[in-house]
């Protein structure tokens, strides 16, 4: 695929790649393809994380998956889970920095870099309130969370979060972690 400009590839371009294998991202300007399949724990933890998530949000939030945030003209990442505050849209292909109040990453062999220092990076100079990241222990799901510290436009880290998951931001939350994957 070639870009359609000099300058390369633009946010706008991804709704406009129907050549494009599914969860493409635009990251500086780069196309980023999955290039490994899947594993089980990563698809089980987001699809049970997700259902949780959405259970648990209050009026006001929404959860999604694997759905892009345009977080300038050049930057399109596809995180794996996202806490949103914007409507529901059946038509939508993306969600802006300001309508986001988390995203998640669950880290894979594959996505490793991207998933602990290139997109929470983007995501804090995008503005996105928090940041949380999900390793595999030994089968087992931790969460590191973060906030965003808007004096420097960087995630400080909030907790490590072992068995349980319980946090008050962006809505109160007590998430039995050791459930999300059997």
């Amino acid at each position: 695929m070639t870009p359609p400009r000099p300058s390369g590839w633009e946010a706008d371009d991804l709704d406009r790649l129907p050549q494009a294998p599914r969860h493409t991202e635009l990251i500086g300007g780069a196309l980023v393809f999955r290039t490994s399949p899947q594993r089980s724990w990563h698809s089980r933890l987001v699809e049970n994380l997700t259902f949780t998530l959405r259970r648990a949000a209050p009026a006001g939030h929404d959860v999604e998956r694997e759905m892009t945030v345009r977080l300038d003209r050049k930057s399109r990442p596809e995180p794996d889970i996202l806490i949103t505050t914007a409507a529901y849209d059946p038509d939508r292909t993306w969600y802006a920095p300001e309508d986001v109040a988390v995203v998640v990453e669950v880290v894979s062999e594959e996505s490793a870099d991207r998933d602990r220092s290139l997109k929470p990076f983007k995501y804090a100079q995008a503005g996105i309130p928090h940041f949380w990241r999900v390793e595999d222990e030994s089968g087992a799901p931790t969460v590191h969370t973060y906030e965003l510290d808007a004096m420097t436009s960087t995630y400080v880290a909030t907790g490590i979060h072992r068995d349980r998951l319980k946090t008050s931001v962006p809505f109160p939350l007590d998430v039995d972690l050791d459930s999300l994957v059997p």
